[in-house]
């Protein structure tokens, strides 16, 4: 049987979604963006991976992220996104803004791996071809360098923007005063960075604490937050303890040492709020997230559609009260 041609829904700007300016950009993003780090790599269903990124766009998410090494294996999660490109998304590739880094290990060899001309230049050419695509939208180094010279990485930038290979660049997990240099940097050339990429969560705070998201704000840079379930420790899955088939029984990035009695004790606070806002824990987690002002989104995963749908409920309540919030930092200060 022939499967039928993707047509997006017609309602998909009008059904819920809301979009944030990036800094102080043109480009609009919408407050929930799907991220392909998991659940797009070559060991997972390609029929699933179709169809979230199907509902993905049909819910007004716009924003897809990716990197070279996302799948597994490596490469892996851009050639099933390229699959859906050239049998789904084609058509619609002027609704789409797509994003993808380079920055971690990719190929064996000196030139495969961190931040110079040569790795990058080759490896956002074999992204290009992978996702079947003449141009990303953003593309991004994807940590900091100390051993490559700033000038170099960033230099690199700025040409793949004038190459016509990208149209923004951003940069992630930066420390604040390399970032400081990057934005000073990039905006003397005339390609300012669009936006900055980090983790950030409620159990993780660190571009509050060391000044990097009111440099962004201040730069007039967007922030996108990655992990802002905390790999899910802030979902209701570990609120009795390990359940079997999560990512720490599955010994996966997310280790059991992160589930100590107190984090547990933490979780299980918070669900009680959520729980009197009308929420889960997870929606109320991304609410947190974006009720920060300088906040432009926050990228989730989905092993299905099933759980995408729920992530975007957390749009119906993004608002807080000033007791809701001082609760909450009560409860991650003890």
């Amino acid at each position: 049987m022939i499967p039928p041609i993707y047509s997006p829904n017609p309602d998909r700007y009008t059904n819920g979604m809301k979009y944030r300016r990036c800094g102080r950009s043109g480009i609009l993003l919408p407050e929930i963006s799907l991220g392909l780090w998991h659940n797009f790599g070559a060991v997972d269903p390609l029929k699933r991976s179709f169809e979230i990124a199907h509902y993905a766009l049909d819910h007004g998410i716009t924003h897809f992220d990716l990197a070279n090494n996302y799948g597994p294996p490596y490469g892996s999660a851009e050639e099933t996104f390229g699959q859906i490109m050239k049998k789904s998304f084609q058509p619609y590739r002027h609704e789409l803004f797509i994003s993808t880094k380079a920055g971690y290990d990719m190929w064996p060899g000196p030139y495969g791996n961190w931040g110079s001309r040569k790795y990058l230049m080759n490896s956002l050419e074999q992204s290009l071809r992978r996702m079947n695509l003449d141009y990303v939208d953003l593309f991004y180094i994807h940590r900091y360098e100390p051993e490559t010279p700033c000038k170099e990485t960033l230099q690199t930038l700025v040409d793949i923007v004038r190459q016509g290979k990208a149209l923004y660049v951003g940069i992630s997990r930066w420390p604040y005063e390399a970032t400081e240099f990057a934005y000073q940097y990039l905006k003397e050339r005339d390609v300012p960075c669009l936006i900055y990429q980090g983790c950030y969560n409620l159990f993780y705070r660190e571009p509050e604490e060391s000044g990097v998201l009111q440099q962004a704000k201040e730069n007039g840079t967007g922030f996108i937050s990655f992990s802002p379930l905390a790999q899910g420790l802030l979902t209701d899955r570990y609120l009795n303890g390990v359940p079997e088939g999560s990512r720490i029984a599955n010994g996966g990035h997310l280790k059991e040492d992160s589930l100590t009695p107190e984090t547990l004790k933490r979780i299980q606070a918070l669900h009680n709020i959520a729980q009197q806002r009308g929420q889960t824990l997870a929606e109320m987690a991304l609410a947190w997230v974006l009720n920060h002002e300088a906040v432009t989104s926050v990228i989730v995963g989905a092993s299905s559609v099933e759980q995408l749908s729920a992530n975007l409920r957390t749009l119906e309540n993004l608002d807080f009260t000033p007791e809701e919030l001082q609760e909450i930092e009560n409860i991650l200060n003890e």
